[in-house]
């Protein structure tokens, strides 16, 4: 029993430096390989595991004609399976991580799997290239990492399409998941992951989802809603523009996602452009508000603008985790 209790305090409470450490591994991992496909076409993606649970369990326990209340009950009982198996592979990584300076590395390397940074600038950074070769290339490019119709878009729908894009998935593919680690440890990290992804598959507002994802569209917005707004704030740090705050407090609440409009509004404001407004997608046209109050014509260095400032921001968190974790290190040599 006394084992037992040892081995849940280890991995439920990790030493705050060893959290920082496996954040700032994680990162500089992530930043460095982003997502081989060497490894990933051997063995899948945590990411796409969790999907695969969630496709396995949204195919067993919903049925066509069930009521409301019995498709709500189980999608939550979808998401406490999911969040539970989750945090059980969180646990495992954060026992491993107090094993040795190689466990922690070992630990550090898996987490960077549920990081996002070279990825999203890789493929953000691949519509402006493809603009820059001519606007049916920047429509294909940004066909990966939107859900819009690409046909509809000019360039500077593209360009803009692919700026938005950058904000919002900085913040819950980069910050939000950092954000989590460090709260929570690798627990946190990988709940996280597990909650994002059955929003990402059950969050939808259709006949079949509506009632069935409720739960885990809920519980997205809970987790994404303290991270979406220091994305905003560390945005706009990054920019070197933090007087733009009341901007961006302004402008945020235009969006219909509780959470996306701030990282969505934070890079409007810094770049001096317009985001959001009317769109096309494959369920029909949208006509939301603009975002922001710069320029409407967005073109391809737009979108670089808009990876360099994902980088800075890379940047400053790396800075503020090196200086806490170099403080917490030191600490005890200044006493």
């Amino acid at each position: 029993m006394v084992a037992v209790a040892g081995w849940t305090a280890t991995v439920l409470i990790l030493p705050a430096d060893v959290v920082l450490g496996l954040a700032l591994l994680a990162l500089v991992v992530d930043a460095a390989t982003g997502e081989p496909t060497w490894l990933y076409a051997r063995v899948p993606h945590p990411i796409v595991a969790l999907g695969r649970l969630i496709g396995l369990l949204d195919g067993w326990l919903w049925r066509a004609g069930q009521t409301t209340s019995t498709r709500r009950r189980r999608g939550i009982l979808v998401v406490l399976l999911v969040v539970l198996a989750a945090a059980s592979a969180g646990a495992v990584l954060g026992w491993l991580a107090m094993q040795s300076v190689l466990g922690l590395i070992a630990a550090a390397v898996i987490c960077s799997a549920f990081m996002a940074q070279r990825s999203l600038t890789a493929h953000v950074g691949a519509v402006a290239a493809g603009l820059e070769r001519g606007l049916a290339e920047g429509r294909a490019a940004v066909g990966h990492i939107v859900g819009r119709d690409p046909a509809s878009l000019d360039e500077a729908g593209v360009a803009r399409a692919a700026v938005e894009s950058a904000a919002e998935n900085v913040a819950d593919g980069v910050i939000a998941p950092l954000f989590w680690l460090l709260v929570l440890g690798p627990i946190g990290l990988v709940g996280y992951k597990a909650v994002n992804t059955l929003d990402s598959m059950l969050g939808y507002r259709s006949e079949r989802y509506l009632h069935f994802g409720w739960a885990a569209a809920r519980l997205d917005d809970v987790a994404n809603h303290l991270p979406a707004r220091l994305t905003a704030g560390l945005l706009l740090l990054a920019a070197g523009r933090p007087g733009l705050w009341p901007l961006v407090r302004r402008e945020a609440p235009k969006h219909r996602s509780p959470n996306a409009g701030w990282p969505e509004a934070a890079a409007a404001s810094a770049l001096g452009v317009k985001l959001a407004g009317p769109r096309v997608y494959a369920s029909g046209r949208v006509d939301d508000p603009f975002i922001g109050v710069g320029r409407e014509r967005l073109d391809g260095q737009d979108v670089r603008r808009a990876v360099r400032l994902l980088w800075r921001s890379w940047a400053v968190v790396m800075v503020a985790l090196a200086l806490a974790w170099a403080g917490l290190v030191a600490w005890p040599f200044t006493q």
